[in-house]
């Protein structure tokens, strides 16, 4: 009834992703790592030919080789390139022979049960019925409040049907193509593919079936990397239009807001240079002060100790322009 279709790119975590679905279960992973440098000297079970490795990557393929071995060698493995996850999904469900197709993340754990659960959300749905996600939890620190990292992931918990734990009809996948593979990271490519399936005539329902999200630290830089998807976000806008958020539930972004704070700061710049002290002095101060406050909107609800004061107070400044540069980036590609 079901196969599930896991892209990685080599995480440790896949082998508890893996040891967490049922031996039963047909599961499909997709190695999306670019470098071909093949690992020859080790065994590997149920492979479509030896894994991909790059410099400095051997200990991640041993990583994922056990989580293939310890899956018992029930899994298949396809590669897609480098290309992205969506490209990785769609190579996945293309291959699967099952109506349903599951795709679930390599840093999720599914819940005990979770096979039982999803063959109980999937069966007797309604043809008109095209997708069903899973319930994400994410598990939160009780001894303190969340840093901003922390609260970024908690929000899948309410987001609307992302591909950590989501369920297509196969049917539905082939009336629109798949994942448009135009998105290259794991941002939008979910809610795009979500939006094409409600227009073409599907409804998308939440199941019963839990899955778990851990936080992980992706470094004092992440709030500043994560900024990419922002050019991801034109091209939402380019297909689906301005209310693009508004159709998917979410709230507007901050993107004017960055702008704002970005032409004050560039303006301020600008003035000093220029030698107008006055101008400089009053943008520098709207500057200030929009920094400022976007800093303390995510030191507010956290634990406020001095190493994320430090982390928010340098990424709040940096976030506007990077997420601006990156906006202007992704409207410049989709014009093209």
């Amino acid at each position: 009834m079901i196969t599930v279709v896991i892209p990685t790119i080599g995480r440790p975590t896949l082998a508890a992703t893996l040891a967490a679905i049922d031996p039963k279960t047909e599961v499909i992973v997709v190695d999306d790592r670019r470098d071909e440098i093949v690992v020859d000297s080790l065994p590997e079970p149920s492979v479509d030919g030896p894994l991909l490795t790059g410099a400095a990557s051997v200990e991640r393929d041993v990583d994922v080789l056990g989580a293939l071995r310890a899956a018992g060698g029930r899994v298949r493995v396809l590669r897609s390139g480098g290309r992205g996850p969506a490209a990785a999904r769609n190579v996945g469900w293309r291959a699967a022979g099952t109506p349903w197709v599951v795709f679930l993340d390599d840093d999720v754990i599914p819940e005990p049960g979770w096979d039982k659960a999803v063959r109980a959300d999937l069966e007797n749905l309604p043809a008109e019925v095209g997708g069903s996600q899973g319930r994400i939890e994410v598990p939160l620190p009780l001894d303190r409040r969340p840093t901003d990292a922390e609260r970024n992931t908690a929000g899948l918990a309410t987001a609307e049907w992302i591909t950590a734990d989501m369920a297509y009809r196969r049917a539905a996948l082939e009336r629109v193509g798949g994942f448009d593979e135009r998105f290259p990271r794991a941002y939008r490519e979910d809610a795009d593919l979500a939006l094409r399936v409600r227009a073409a005539g599907y409804r998308l329902v939440r199941g019963e079936r839990v899955t778990r999200h851990p936080v992980r630290d992706d470094g004092f830089w992440s709030s500043v990397r994560f900024q990419r998807g922002n050019a991801d976000d034109a091209l939402m806008r380019r297909v689906h239009g301005p209310d693009w958020r508004a159709a998917l539930g979410g709230a507007p972004g901050r993107l004017r807001r960055h702008a704002v704070t970005t032409g004050a700061g560039l303006l301020a710049i600008g003035a000093v240079l220029a030698g107008r002290r006055g101008t400089a002095a009053a943008a520098g101060a709207v500057w200030a002060l929009l920094t400022a406050e976007f800093a303390w909107a995510r030191i507010a609800p956290g634990p406020r100790t001095t190493e994320e004061i430090r982390r928010m107070a340098v990424t709040s400044a940096l976030i506007p322009p990077v997420a601006c540069a990156h906006r202007l980036r992704g409207e410049i590609r989709v014009r093209r």
